[in-house]
């Protein structure tokens, strides 16, 4: 039941919170997640800050609905996602595979290079999925690291800043990498970076159910899944119509100034995915 799941979440904000003194926060991206995530906190520690990181393409209505939270911590990052895309790479496909491409692009190492071309025996599922290979010659850069700067770079230096703690709304659900890092090391992660994801065991449907009685981003409203990036390409080839195609019926202006301004329509035309 949901309520177990809240008092659940509640006790391990308590727990943080004491472990560090009161000097915590909740990393806040406007979306479903973290507005759950921040009203649970709140309801316990009404002062506790909340850290959004205004990367520059989220959408809109995402930063309205920040402005309108109170005790919020704005931050940016050092560079802007046209300059990550041309730097390290643009992120298409999946975080996964982006990092495979952008390894095999980029390596010195011909045992990595061979992992991520040809495979080695044992270690298939390290090698880029043969659909995507193609991409290996293609003429843009291809990366994972834009939400490393884009998001993280920003929130580690707020933390060194301030030795405070974060506080996520990250579920094990959202993707295999975070099931993953979750199975590894449960709410609480400590080691460089201290981190409580307290409702690392929620589902998304648990957050649409809390989330329709409490003030929330007026995206939901419209239908839309998830409120990330405008311009993310992760998964943007699975979905029929994609987020693209779907941001042209919502924001056309959007679409039709930040689509070429970032060179996204000849990555999206190189992939072969309908973005017009």
């Amino acid at each position: 039941p949901i309520q177990i799941k809240i008092q659940m979440t509640e006790k391990r904000i308590r727990q943080w919170y004491e472990m560090w003194d009161g000097n915590v926060h909740v990393s806040f991206s406007g979306g479903a997640d973290s507005t759950v995530m921040l009203r649970i906190a709140r309801k316990l520690y009404p002062d506790i800050p909340a850290v959004f990181v205004d990367t520059g393409v989220e959408f809109p209505e995402i930063r309205e609905f920040v402005r309108t939270i109170d005790n919020v911590v704005w931050l940016r990052p050092k560079k802007t996602f046209k300059q990550v895309c041309e730097e390290y790479g643009y992120p298409v496909v999946s975080k996964e595979t982006a990092q495979k491409l952008h390894e095999a692009r980029t390596t010195q190492s011909e045992f990595l290079l061979a992992l991520r071309t040809t495979g080695v025996e044992g270690r298939k599922r390290q090698e880029i999925p043969q659909k995507w290979k193609f991409l290996l010659e293609a003429p843009f850069k291809c990366s994972h690291k834009c939400c490393d700067v884009l998001k993280k770079e920003p929130q580690k230096r707020y933390e060194k800043q301030t030795g405070s703690k974060a506080i996520t709304g990250v579920m094990a659900s959202e993707s295999s990498v975070r099931t993953q890092k979750l199975i590894k090391s449960g709410c609480f992660s400590f080691g460089d970076r201290p981190t409580l994801n307290p409702m690392a065991f929620w589902t998304s449907a648990d957050t649409r159910r809390c989330l329709k009685v409490m003030p929330h981003c007026a995206l939901y409203d419209r239908g839309f899944a998830r409120t990330g990036c405008m311009f993310c390409c992760f998964g943007v080839h699975m979905n029929n119509p994609n987020k693209f195609q779907i941001l042209k019926e919502t924001h056309p202006r959007l679409h039709q100034l930040g689509i070429p301004a970032f060179g996204l329509d000849k990555v999206l035309d190189y992939m072969g995915v309908p973005w017009r």
